[in-house]
């Protein structure tokens, strides 16, 4: 038991070191391992929700360090939850945008709160304008809702997520340009096959 014990913590010494040199690595990688004998998802997507962890801390970290500060990062099962506060909607909006950049990442749901005061009814008319979009894109038989997250921002739509292919991102981009209250759509969808980590 030892010797299984040794080798599968020199396993994952290895993969740390081979996904990145930074010590983070080994601390997102080792946690996974220690949540896998606690859960019922598995050793190897632990593994894996550890490693997409980790990528999008560092992601953090270069972007921004109020998200490193602001932003914290739960995983399970490719399904990203942020929570926390940050100064503003675009540093919100880019922690969204960063976590749909890591290949393996099927949802990701941002709760993150915004620190700085705005019009309640101006929040209110964004709300309803990206629970309207949310409802088309679930009734649209040709786009898959789970891989989408919205942010409206003082009438400003902010799509990010990722698409199949090139016709379910116009397909999306489309629905929100039909809102009503749309002053303009910004996208940051990417392709399936364009995922860089």
């Amino acid at each position: 038991m030892a010797r299984l014990s040794y080798i599968i913590s020199a396993l994952l010494i290895s993969l740390s070191l081979a996904l990145s040199a930074c010590a983070p690595a080994l601390v997102g990688v080792g946690t996974a391992a220690v949540a896998a004998s606690s859960t019922e998802k598995g050793f190897s997507t632990s593994v894996a929700d550890g490693v997409i962890n980790t990528k999008l801390a560092d992601k953090f970290l270069r972007e921004d360090v109020d998200l490193v500060q602001g932003v914290s990062i739960t995983v399970n099962e490719g399904a990203v939850l942020l929570t926390g506060i940050v100064p503003t909607q675009e540093q919100k909006i880019t922690a969204t945008r960063l976590a749909w950049e890591i290949k393996g990442v099927r949802e990701v749901v941002n709760e993150v709160t915004i620190s700085q005061e705005t019009s309640i009814k101006n929040r209110a008319k964004d709300f309803a304008a990206a629970a309207q979009l949310r409802l088309k894109i679930i009734g649209d038989g040709a786009v898959s809702s789970l891989n989408y997250s919205i942010d409206v921002v003082d009438g400003i739509v902010y799509l990010s997520g990722v698409a199949e292919t090139e016709e379910e991102r116009a397909r999306v981009i489309a629905l929100a340009q039909e809102l009503p209250f749309a002053k303009k759509v910004i996208d940051y969808i990417i392709l399936s096959s364009d995922r860089r980590d």
